[in-house]
């Protein structure tokens, strides 16, 4: 059982999302090839960035909780996580666009990115020795830069994103060692600031946010554009 666990839990986030994308009414399976096409780019990304901090002792895994199957040194479990956690992210969003019509979030969101962009920039350049913490904060100031420059409405994107945090923190809880004697994603604290959410670095929530962010935008993108195409 133990060497299945970290692939249950990436089955355990994806499975309902799945399920639900063949609601009839608002099927998300249609809009699976956008998902996909976005998601595949992103995740090379991610992997490369994976690949050198594993190497570097920036994090590493618990062979104990592993399948065994690796892929540039990564394990197999590790890659479906960058394709199940987006996966349960966008969905949430695409849900969100046809549920909920009002917003709450509307009006604060581009005050809610001009202070995030400050505070990660901040925290990114006074932690610049950190590689976890600076890496991250400054990547995500720097994307969120970029979206406030264009103007993206990010209302939405933060509403998936809250939504999807008590999960979040269940299954990288899990992965943290919150339920086990040890973790099954390893961090060096050396790297880190040192600040759990239970097991959970803090940096991970930021990791969470940037991995969730460009997978929602570049969806939008590739959805709109085939759109354009048809008219």
């Amino acid at each position: 059982m133990k060497p299945l666990i970290y692939l249950l839990v990436n089955l355990g986030c994806i499975s309902i999302p799945l399920l639900a994308s063949f609601y009839p009414k608002h099927a998300f399976y249609k809009n699976w090839r956008y998902f996909f096409s976005a998601n595949i780019l992103i995740t090379i990304i991610f992997v490369v960035w994976d690949i050198i901090f594993t190497k570097i002792g920036v994090w590493g895994f618990n062979q104990t909780y592993l399948t065994g199957f690796y892929i540039c040194n990564l394990p197999i479990e590790e890659l479906l996580f960058f394709v199940c956690i987006p996966f349960a992210c966008v969905f949430s969003y695409f849900a969100f666009k046809y549920l909920i019509k009002n917003n709450p979030l509307e009006k604060i969101q581009r005050a809610v990115t001009y202070i995030l962009i400050v505070v990660f920039l901040i925290i990114a350049l006074l932690n610049y020795n950190k590689l976890y913490t600076s890496t991250t904060c400054f990547l995500t100031s720097l994307y969120l830069t970029l979206l406030a420059v264009r103007k993206v409405n990010l209302s939405y994107y933060y509403l998936s994103y809250i939504f999807i945090l008590p999960f979040f923190f269940v299954s990288n809880g899990i992965l943290t060692g919150s339920f086990f004697v040890e973790p099954i994603v390893w961090y060096n604290d050396a790297e880190n600031l040192g600040v759990r959410i239970s097991n959970i670095p803090i940096e991970d929530s930021i990791y969470g946010l940037l991995l969730i962010f460009i997978n929602i935008h570049l969806y939008k993108y590739f959805k709109t554009k085939s759109l354009l195409k048809i008219k």
